[in-house]
C-alpha cells in the first residue's frame, strides 16, 4: 500500500514575476496578447487551452477543457459541435466563463461574457485547415451522447470515411463560438499568497476601466 498523499500540504510559494497597474497595457485584449505569446514563447504545453465553464437552463454549471483558435478584439473563439452539453448549454444561458493557467508562469486569466456563433463562413475556414481525420470525426461524433462501446464510434468513424473521403464537408451542427467578454482579470501569482490580480470591465460605451483585486 502506497502511503496517503496530504492534499493540504501540497503547495508552493509564488516568485516568477510581479504585476502592477504601470506594468498593464490599457487595452485587456493587447495584454492578453502579450501575455498568450509570452506563454507561446516558453513553450508551455498546449498555452491555448482553456478551461470553459458554463450553466444550462437549471443553472447548474458545467466545465471541460477546450482549445482556443483564434482571439482579437471581438473576442475569443473555440469549436465545437452546436448538440454537444455545452451547445445545448450555450443555446439556453448565451453566457459563459474562460480560464487560461499557464503554471509555470505562475498566471491565470480569466475571462466572462456573453457567447455567440461565428459566422458560417468563419466556421467553414477554420474547418477546411483541420486534419482529414477530424473533419471526418465531426461527422463520426454525436458528441456527449451515449455509446454502447469504442468499436460502435470506430465503426461509425469509418462509415463517415467511406462517404465523405478526402474532402468531408463541415456538419451543420459543427462550428464555432466567440466569447465576448465584459470583465478580463490578469493574475500573476506572488509569494506568500499575496497574489497581484488586475481586472478590466468593459462599459456601456465600449470603453474599459481598471482596478486591482485583493487576493
Amino acid at each position: 500500500m502506497t502511503n496517503k498523499i496530504s492534499v493540504a500540504d501540497l503547495r508552493r510559494d509564488y516568485s516568477h514575476a510581479s504585476l502592477s497597474e504601470a506594468d498593464v497595457d490599457a487595452d485587456p485584449f493587447r495584454q492578453f496578447e502579450l501575455w498568450f505569446h509570452q506563454a507561446v514563447e516558453a513553450q508551455m504545453p498546449e498555452p491555448n487551452a482553456m478551461s470553459l465553464a458554463t450553466v444550462d437552463g437549471d443553472g447548474r454549471p458545467s466545465l471541460r477543457i477546450v482549445l482556443l483558435k483564434d482571439f482579437d478584439t471581438r473576442g475569443f473563439t473555440f469549436y465545437t459541435n452546436y448538440q454537444s452539453r455545452k451547445g445545448e448549454n450555450l443555446l439556453k444561458n448565451p453566457r459563459a466563463a474562460i480560464t487560461f493557467h499557464w503554471v509555470e508562469l505562475e498566471r491565470q486569466v480569466r475571462i466572462e461574457g456573453r457567447v455567440e456563433r461565428v459566422a458560417p463562413e468563419e466556421s467553414d475556414a477554420y474547418y477546411g485547415i483541420r486534419p482529414v481525420k477530424s473533419r471526418i470525426g465531426a461527422h463520426a461524433s454525436a458528441q456527449s451522447r451515449p455509446i454502447a462501446s469504442r468499436e460502435l464510434l470506430e465503426q461509425q468513424f469509418e462509415q463517415a470515411a467511406a462517404q465523405y473521403g478526402d474532402n468531408p464537408p463541415r456538419p451543420p451542427h459543427w462550428g464555432g463560438y466567440r466569447l465576448v467578454p465584459d470583465w478580463i482579470e490578469f493574475w500573476q501569482g506572488r509569494s506568500s499568497r499575496l497574489h497581484d490580480r488586475i481586472a478590466y470591465a468593459r462599459q456601456e460605451d465600449g470603453s474599459w476601466t481598471r482596478e486591482r483585486l485583493q487576493p
